[in-house]
This record gives structure tokens, sequence and C-alpha cells, in this order.
């Protein structure tokens, strides 16, 4: 429908953008100037602490400067509380005092047949609710109370019962003068062939009103109290009123309270949702039994922007979680996505409440899978990748389910994180082969589809350990490398192979930085070729690629000893003890502060390698160019060494805030990846360089912090004697190299001098010298 911009005018005219906003956020009273028509506020679509959200009165305009969401009173009301346009315009119009026009006369015929079959779902609603209290209801009374629902919630939902009988609500309908052709038009009545009389359409059925997003009753369902009623839930037909692939079942309840807790739970059936919503979860709606349409997809995505699918863990919750993901994949777009908990096998909702509590389902909901992770074990977990047909086969498939998202962000970020876990896939299942004559079986080692929340976990693969020097397949062992970096540049491996957005979003980058070792360097350009969609290395033609040691390099990054000697590969745990930090699932845009840092750290040493260079050879000739040059050089390198430690004091505080909440309780598996990013993206984020640790006497001084454990200090110099010599490869491995002591604060070199405190004196406290954002992070690779 559309509204003449006079009408819009008006409303915005007599309705004080502020008062609207108002009901929603706490002004500042610092920065907020009424007189000025000038409000601030925090924003009420994203977490902030500071005030970022401006309303301007005199220009009917809101702006966030945090998250960027800007609108007027429509827009606003629209974005939190889920109304379409006119039902905006139709509410605050009524607000306002503002006359709706009137409709144009075949529209008008049409609201008034909805609107009296609306009545007439009423009256039916009404009848049901008596007969329930009255003496036909005692069986239904028996089962709901068995059911544990109590009077309030039969109340709010309005629950009745239709008698086992053929004409009941018929005649009561008829004897308020309904017509026969509108019963019948309401879904409420069948008419059958052969002109026999009519009669109800539930019979025998505990009844359960469906409302509008308006509150308003416009369907049924019925579940059999006949002990071999079939089927055993019967929901209304399509009418004028009714669409079934559209609707939501108590929706208009869950829309508000979704909107205040960001999250939205969508189950299979309205007694399920009814259970949940006694239970204190209100944001909580049923699909009606049907699989997922596009339309229901979009409205779910207006309560939350990753809605979480909670489905029974049998495999018809699995049947119905599969068909829900074909068909929300081709519209993800930027910013909203599904996630899916699948509860124990032979629990619905209802049962896991009454058997646990809230507490126990909120523990589930709390281990959701998100929908690249759920995409990916229902491919693997059926997968065959002993041959290599069977192998290109999932990559196609893969190519497949991928190539159906519309929207080219999310998809690109699907198909890289995709070509990385498969490689990463087909590397497991061909060591299996070779170390245990695997010759078939599932990609995965799977059980069951939503039994194993992480991939890999539940079936060994190694039989050494593969992190500092560990012993790997056919006995081999990864070697200290020889390049004076190698801490930075094996975790720069590690982050691009974890979180492949960070590889994407700076290819060239990453693609052109220098490094001194071989083996990293080879390592990178095989991961590079993979994101590179000139190149678009496939996952299987990457894994040839993959010669022993960089075999090697890729067990060390994705697998950690378990304590049964077998090493198994458990989401990069290797990676999250060199980088504690993972544990505690930062925000994206601090993982890539961190990663840009430990590039900036390798760019720096080269103009280092640069300079010096340039000085051997100002020894042997120096003209006033080679003159010009090195001051240059050494104008970049001191503006690049305060820019470092400046940006890496910021994350240095950023991370101790960080390290004070508490961590994860799920184990960590791949929390930010390129698909999720991806779908994140419109609502901005942050590329802040930063760096990563200092020592205390540094920060105390007002010294410059020391990046990444490559250089102390001033970014010069030896290492002190207590931040050298050597660590016992049993503790720490082979991989001391280029990190100064601070790192392992439980270890102090026999011998070796006291660690310098802030006053340049001895100090045998060791643990007090670690740094304040990575204070617990272990050796490098």
């Amino acid at each position: 429908m559309r509204f003449d911009n006079r009408l819009l005018d008006d409303i915005r005219a007599r309705l004080t953008l502020s008062d609207l906003v108002g009901r929603r956020v706490s002004w500042d009273r610092r920065k907020t100037q009424p007189g000025k028509g000038d409000y601030w506020a925090c924003c009420p679509f994203h977490e902030e602490k500071s005030p970022s959200f401006h309303v301007d009165d005199r220009r009917n305009r809101y702006k966030c400067f945090g998250c960027g969401a800007s609108g007027d009173h429509f827009r606003f009301v629209m974005e939190t509380e889920g109304l379409s346009f006119p039902e905006t315009v139709e509410r605050l119009a009524e607000q306002a005092g503002v006359a709706m026009p009137a409709p144009d006369p075949q529209a008008a015929r049409r609201e008034h047949k909805r609107a009296s079959l609306v009545d007439v779902c009423e009256l039916a609603a009404r009848y049901f609710q008596e007969q329930l209290a009255g003496q036909r209801g005692v069986e239904a009374r028996t089962y709901v109370n068995k059911r544990g629902l109590t009077p309030q919630t039969l109340s709010e939902f309005r629950f009745g019962l239709a008698p086992d009988s053929r004409d009941g609500l018929k005649k009561y309908l008829l004897e308020k003068n309904v017509p026969e052709e509108m019963i019948i038009e309401a879904g409420l009545a069948i008419k059958p062939e052969g002109g026999r009389p009519s009669y109800d359409r539930f019979r025998g059925r505990l009844m359960i009103p469906i409302q509008d997003e308006r509150g308003r009753v416009v369907a049924f369902g019925g579940r059999t109290l006949l002990p071999d009623g079939q089927p055993k839930y019967l929901n209304s037909p399509e009418t004028p009123l009714f669409h079934k692939g559209v609707m939501l079942f108590n929706a208009h309840r869950a829309r508000e309270p979704a909107y205040k807790s960001g999250r939205a739970v969508v189950v299979e059936g309205y007694l399920d949702a009814i259970a949940l919503h006694q239970a204190g979860v209100h944001e909580v709606v049923a699909s009606l039994g049907t699989a997922f349409t596009e339309d229901q997809i979009l409205r779910l995505w207006k309560f939350a922007p990753e809605p979480i699918v909670c489905f029974d863990g049998d495999a018809a919750g699995v049947s119905a979680a599969h068909r829900a993901i074909d068909r929300i994949l081709p519209v993800l777009s930027s910013g909203h996505s599904f996630q899916f908990s699948f509860l124990p096998d032979g629990m619905d909702p209802d049962d896991l409440i009454k058997e646990k509590g809230l507490a126990g389902f909120e523990a589930e909901l709390a281990g959701a899978q998100s929908l690249f992770e759920a995409v990916w074990e229902r491919e693997v977990s059926v997968a065959r990748l002993d041959t290599p047909e069977r192998k290109a086969a999932l990559e196609k498939r893969f190519g497949e389910l991928t190539g159906a998202i519309k929207d080219p962000l999310v998809r690109r970020g699907y198909q890289l994180d995709i070509k990385f876990k498969l490689s990463n896939l087909f590397f497991q299942a061909a060591r299996a082969q070779r170390q245990f004559g695997v010759t078939g079986g599932n990609g995965g080692g799977k059980q069951g589809y939503g039994q194993n929340k992480s991939f890999g976990q539940g079936k060994p693969y190694g039989t050494g350990q593969a992190v500092g020097g560990s012993h790997l397949p056919g006995g081999g062992r990864v070697q200290v490398p020889l390049g004076p970096h190698h801490g930075t540049e094996r975790m720069i491996c590690g982050l691009c192979l974890k979180y492949p957005y960070l590889l994407d979003q700076h290819l060239e980058r990453v693609a052109g930085i220098g490094f001194s070792d071989q083996l990293h360097a080879r390592f990178r350009d095989v991961l590079c070729r993979m994101a590179d969609p000139a190149q678009a290395l496939s996952a299987e033609a990457a894994l040839r690629e993959f010669d022993e040691p960089l075999q090697q390099l890729l067990a060390e990054v994705t697998e950690v000893s378990a304590e049964d000697g077998r090493a198994r590969p458990t989401g990069f745990s290797a990676l999250v003890q060199r980088f504690p930090l993972l544990k505690n699932d930062p925000p994206e845009d601090f993982v890539e502060a961190v990663f840009l840092h430990f590039l900036d750290v390798l760019e720096l040493k080269r103009l280092e390698k640069v300079l010096e260079e340039e000085m051997q050879a100002a020894e042997a000739d120096l003209d006033e160019t080679g003159w010009l040059r090195i001051q240059g050089l050494s104008q970049d390198l001191n503006r690049s060494r305060e820019e470092c430690a400046r940006e890496e004091g910021e994350l240095a505080e950023r991370g101790k805030k960080l390290r004070q909440k508490p961590a994860a309780a799920a184990p960590m598996q791949q929390p930010v990846n390129s698909a999720s990013r991806a779908q994140a993206s419109s609502h901005g984020g942050h590329n802040v360089h930063a760096a990563t640790v200092g020592h205390p006497s540094d920060v105390q001084q007002g010294r410059a912090v020391a990046p990444a454990g490559e250089y102390p200090g001033d970014y010069s110099g030896d290492y002190p004697e207590a931040y050298s010599g050597d660590y016992p490869a049993d503790q720490y491995g082979d991989y001391a190299g280029d990190y100064p002591a601070e790192y392992f604060p439980d270890y102090q070199e026999e011998g070796a001098a006291p660690r310098p405190n802030a006053s340049g004196e001895g100090d045998t406290k060791s643990n007090e010298s670690v740094g304040p954002a990575f204070a617990d992070i272990p050796p490098p690779f």
C-alpha cells in the first residue's frame, strides 16, 4: 500500500522523534541539549558505553556514529519492533491522532471480508474456551495438567477444546448469525462433495489459537485427544487470513522480548513454544510444522540477526534442519544468519525443561552451532574420502551449496572458509590412511549429525604430539626454523589458516611480506594461491603441493597432543595455546589488529635490515645521495617504531580487559570465520593496528613496549642474559627462539641473572614480570 507523503509528514510533525526514541533509550545529560532539539544516548542497536547515538528533532532524523544506523520515525519503529511499513504507519497514525485515508473500494471490500473472518475466528476461539472450561473438558484439562501447563498459560494462549461432535461449532456459529459459507472460508468446517452437509474440521482436539502479529486469532492448531486420532496435530488450511508459509506462531508476543534480548529461538511445534514461554523464554516462536520459507526467514531476521533454530536431535529433527539449511543459504545476507541447537536424542524442548530446567535449556542454546558449522557437518558426516573422485565430489557439493548464496560477500566468505577446511580435512584423511590403513569411512569421524560439536573430535588420527618440536607421522619432527623471526611468521601462518578472512582481506600484503624462513614462505604461498580468486587453487590441488615438511607444519598448526598420547585435530588448539586470548573469543577487529601488528613487525624488521645494509655500503663509499637515502630510511624507521609502540600500548590495554572476561565454556570452533565476518560486515568494523606485549618495567618507565617478543625496549640491541638462553624442550619445545623470557613466567633458567625490575635491580618474582596483554602467552609454534 502506498501512502501519501503529506500523511507521513503530518505524522512526523505531530510526533516528536526524541519522544518516540526516548521510550527505548536514556538520554545523556551532559551532551543532550533539549532546547536545541539535540539528543544523545547509547545506541539501542548495538552495545556501547559512550553515547554515539544522535537524534535531531529539527530534521526528524537519528544516526548512530558507531554502527551507522540511521532513519526517521518509521524506520526506528520498524527496526525496534519488527513491524512492516504499513503496520508502522497505522500505529504511529493512531498515536498521532492522524486519520488514515480510506482505501480504494476493492481494498476496502477485501479488508471488510478479512475483518469479518477475524470475527468468525474470534467467536470460534471463545466457543473452544467455553468447552474446555465446561463438563466436556474434563479429559482435556487432565491432559494439560499432566503437561504441566499453568492456568495463567492456558489463559494467555487461550487454550480450548473442540468436542468430539460432528457439527458442534457449526451450530454455535449459525446461532450467532454467521453464514455457513463464511465458516467454511475461515477453515472451521469442511464441505464434502455430493451435496452432503458440512461438518466441523476440528473434533476431539485440544485447540490452540494461532494469532497474527497484531494478536488477532486467524487460525487454529489442534492436538488430538483420541487414542487413535490421526493426524496427531492438525492446523487450519490456507485461508484469506492464514498463510502457513508466512506466519510464525507466537510472533506477536516474542517480538518485544526478542528485541530486548537480541535473541530469537525457533522451535518446531506450538506446544514446545508454549512450554518455553511458560519457563521464561519469551522470545520463542514456532514454524507451525512447515519447512522454512523465504518469508519466514525474512520475518525471523526482523526479530534477531541470528535466530537459534532449536530442533530435536532425532532423525526427524535432523531432517527438518537439513531442509531449513537449504532454504536459508540462498537468502543469506550480510549481517544475518542462523544458529542451530540440536537437543539430546529423544528429547524435545518441553522434555528438556522438565528434566533440567531453564538452566539446562540455556546450556544447550549456548552450544549452538553456526550455520556454517551445521552445513559443514551435514556434508562431511556422510562423505567418503578414500579416493580422489570422492574428494572431488565433496568439493563439488560444497561448491553447489555456496554457489546458491546470492550475496557475493557472504558467498566469497563461505567459499574461502570451506576451501581451507577441506584442505585440512583431506590432509587428515590422507594421514589416517597412511598410519592406520583406513580406506573408507566418512571424512569427519562423525557418529551422527549434531552429536559432535567440533569437527574431528570423535576420532583419533595420529600417535604423536604436535606442539613444540614433537614427533609427527612417520617419525618426522618439525624442525626449528632457521629464520630470526620464526615466532611471528608461524603465528601469521596459523592465523591465516584459522581466520581465512584475514588472508582474504589482506591478501596482497600477506603475499608480499618478506618471511625469513623458507618453510613459512612456502606455506604462505600455498595459502595465498588458495585465496586468490585469479588462481583459485582447489583444496585437493593444494594438498598435492604440501610435501612432507609442509604437511608437518600443517599438522602442528591444527593439532595438539591429548593425554593418551594421540594427536587429534581440536580446532587450532595449538594456536590457542600460543595466543591464549583466543580462548576468550575476542572480537574480530581485535584479532585483525593483532594480525596486522605481526605484519607490521616483519615490515619494521625489513626496514631495519635495509638500513643496516645501507650503512654497511656507506662505510665503503658514502656520497650525498646515499646519505639522503639513509636519512630517509632512518626517519621512516623511527616513525614506524613510534607508531608500532603507540598502537601496541592501545592493544595491550584492550587485551588486558579481554583477559578479565571469562573464557568461553565451549571449545574453540573457529568462532570467527570468513562467512560470519562477511555476514557481519554491514555493521561496520575497526581496523586497528596494534601490538601485543611488553615488560612491566618498560610500561612503568614510559618506554616503548616490545611487540610480540621480537625486540625489547628500544627495539634494538641484544637481549639481556635473563631474556635469552635455552628452554627445556620437554616443556616448551624447540621454539624459544625469538621470544623473551617473560613469555615463560614459570621458568627461570638455573644460574641466570634475575630479571630486572622497574628500578633496574634484580627481581626474583618471575610471575610479576608478565606483560599486561598476553602475559600467559606460551612459546611460538
